[in-house]
């Protein structure tokens, strides 16, 4: 069996969960199914017994979701109108506390449960304030799970709330409750406390904590909440104690505004453009700024959840921004009759956009709430940015021109990339009658066994050519230089002779024309030298992937190759190290009387060595490249492959301790 050494899919857990499900059903064929065989799981025992089905994964994301849940709470009481100031601090032993000064949860009995309600919220799933009533109007945590999971999750939390002047406070282990409710002590202030330690059995792992994964998030709410104030601590290191705060008066303007910054983007107006509107129990804003790049950002959230899969809001915004450009146009005679109109694209290229809708019973799909689905917000969105933009257009018209150019320019773009498209077909080329001469293909039709590995130079080219197995296994050399197409518009990227054999190889198209049924290979593997121009043949790669063959990655088809970067002989028997660790380490087990070979890449190993290090399944280590979280990934290729030096300078320094295994 192929041994990948990152392949880390979200749905890693429930395969697992289904695999144990068969295994115990092909045991109980020969059993007796009655009710005996019914299993209830009590309280949050379930919680436990299947962990991702609430926080998605039991990895560093999941671990990472237990803070965000317990944040999300505060945040509503923000929200509210009753809490103006959060600290969240990561304690030595990555203890988590989060502290508000909030209502503070309810301390009195509930009649139902017959229990103080604090107690009921940290152990009852589905239990608070969040389904109806008047104790929350607006609030991200839909589910109601949140603190009864990050509960049941953690070896052990506690809970302090001052209120009513008297701080309570009261212990649970893994989720069951270690003391009963107790006043501690007095106050005149109110808020609550929750200070909790993730369970290392459940989250296996790893239970350290990022800061920079923390101090994202919390950025961002506070750039939602207008003067929300959220201070982010790490104490874990007595010595070097970190501690920021984040608040923001300009909101999803300063949002906005950041974002292009941190990108290093150059903005093509002053200011962002801004709108809001109120109506009913609905309200909506809307940060627009333009900038010099290809590309364009939407970030939208829902009661302060992001929605990385959109939603309502995006279709109103969407739809509001195409015809708003195509009527502008029309009446100052910027489009011509007979020309047609602005696509969506083409008036989104190079748009920074933040959209935040807070609505009451909002509806999310799935526990991860990664779309909203309220219908009537679309019109809410759609006619504040369609009559707002319409009116800010009038009023700053050398603005709207700048920004209208842009779209014309995209259009003109669009329009000689179809025409390169058209040419390419009539001569037989993307239809897949004719593929790249390089490209040396494998015999087995079937792309579920079909691989192709593209490697970076003729040398390594002809290697693998010979070393691989004919019939599963296809090789494509590219040579020199490759287009960064973060740099570039897509009629650039449609005409590249180092592109176009790829995208003939693969057959699927690109941009919006991509196939993914016309795949040739489900394994498309990057070869390159284990050095920094390899490193940068990779980044290329992936930026193209990225940005015209995303569904390559989202799909899961694409593998980074990992050749050795030792050959260590003694007695004609050969030893293969794949980092300096690995070296040391045999080195040590073989003691005197080896030589040892250091290779600079690819082409100086022959077909033979090639094939036993890097590409016979049975043996070899991939790395499978996973799109985590898309808009972490968009500012990365947008600064390490952009015009700035600044943000590409900053990010290698603060990231040059996890680059291993390179030549520099």
């Amino acid at each position: 069996m192929e041994n990948t050494k990152k392949e880390v899919n979200e749905g890693l857990e429930e395969t697992v969960n289904s695999v144990e499900m068969n295994e115990q059903m092909d045991t109980a064929v020969s059993e007796t199914y009655d009710a005996n065989q019914i299993q209830v799981l009590e309280g949050l025992e379930a919680v436990r017994k299947r962990p991702g089905m609430y926080i998605g994964s039991t990895g560093p994301r999941g671990l990472h979701h237990l803070v965000y849940e317990i944040l999300d709470n505060s945040i509503d009481e923000a929200l509210a109108g009753y809490c103006t100031h959060i600290e969240v601090e990561i304690l030595p032993g990555d203890i988590i506390t989060v502290r508000d000064n909030g209502r503070g949860i309810p301390v009195d009995i509930n009649e139902k449960q017959g229990m103080p309600a604090v107690t009921v919220v940290l152990t009852v799933l589905h239990a608070g304030g969040k389904f109806g009533g008047s104790g929350y109007k607006v609030s991200g945590g839909l589910h109601g799970v949140g603190s009864s999971v990050v509960n049941a999750l953690s070896e052990w939390l506690e809970v302090e709330v001052s209120q009513n002047g008297h701080i309570h406070r009261q212990r649970f282990e893994r989720g069951a409750i270690a003391s009963e409710l107790e006043v501690i002590g007095d106050t005149e202030e109110t808020g609550t406390l929750i200070r909790f330690k993730a369970d290392p059995e459940v989250f296996t792992e790893t239970t350290v904590y990022e800061y920079e994964t923390l101090q994202r998030r919390i950025r961002e709410q506070a750039f939602l909440n207008a003067g929300l104030k959220i201070t982010l601590t790490d104490s874990r290191d007595a010595e070097n104690i970190t501690e920021e705060v984040f608040c923001f008066d300009g909101g999803i303007s300063s949002f906005s505004t950041y974002i292009n910054e941190s990108r290093g983007l150059t903005p093509v107006h002053d200011t962002p453009i801004h709108f809001s509107t109120v109506k009913g129990d609905r309200s909506a804003e809307v940060s627009i700024m333009y900038n010099d790049s290809y590309n364009e950002i939407i970030l939208s959230f829902a009661n302060n959840v992001r929605t990385i899969d959109g939603g309502t809001h995006e279709t109103g915004f969407k739809n509001a921004l195409t015809r708003v450009f195509n009527d502008y146009g029309r009446k100052y005679n910027f489009i011509k009759e007979g020309d047609k109109n602005l696509s969506g694209e083409d008036v989104r290229e190079g748009l920074t956009a933040v959209i935040s809708v807070k609505l009451t019973e909002a509806e999310f799909e799935g526990q991860t709430k990664g779309k909203l689905g309220n219908t009537d917000i679309t019109q809410l969105v759609q006619s504040m940015v369609y009559e707002k933009l319409s009116t800010y257009f009038e009023e700053n018209p050398s603005v709207a021109r700048t920004i209208f150019n842009k779209a014309l320019d995209a259009a003109r773009a669009r329009e000689a990339a179809r025409k390169a498209k058209e040419l390419a077909r009539r001569k037989s080329a993307l239809e897949g009658n004719s593929l790249p001469g390089k490209l040396y293909d494998c015999t087995d039709k079937n792309p579920e066994n079909c691989e192709i590995f593209i490697v970076e130079g003729d040398s390594a080219g002809g290697s693998a050519k010979e070393g691989r197995d004919r019939t599963t296994q296809a090789i494509l050399p590219l040579w020199g230089k490759m287009l960064n197409v973060e740099k570039s518009r897509i009629d650039k990227v449609i005409g590249n002779e180092k592109l176009i054999p790829v995208v003939l190889s693969l057959g699927t198209g690109i941009g919006e024309d991509f196939d993914i049924t016309k795949l040739r290979y489900h394994k498309v593997v990057i070869m390159a030298d284990a050095d920094v121009d390899g490193a940068h043949i990779r980044t290329l790669l992936l930026t193209f992937f990225f940005r015209y063959m995303r569904p390559l990655i989202d799909n899961g088809h694409i593998y980074i190759a990992q050749p050795p970067l030792y050959r260590l002989t003694k007695n004609k028997k050969h030893h293969y190290a794949y980092s300096d660790e690995q070296r040391d380490e045999i080195i040590e087990k073989l003691g005197t009387g080896y030589s040892i070979q250091r290779y600079k890449g690819l082409g100086e190993m022959d077909p033979e060595q090639l094939w036993e290090t890097t590409m016979d399944p049975a043996v070899r280590t991939m790395l499978k490249v996973r799109l985590e979280d898309a808009i972490e990934a968009d500012e990365t290729f947008s600064i390490l492959m952009g015009d700035k030096v600044e943000p590409r300078r900053d990010f290698i320094e603060k990231n040059a301790k996890f680059v291993q295994n390179l030549d520099i």
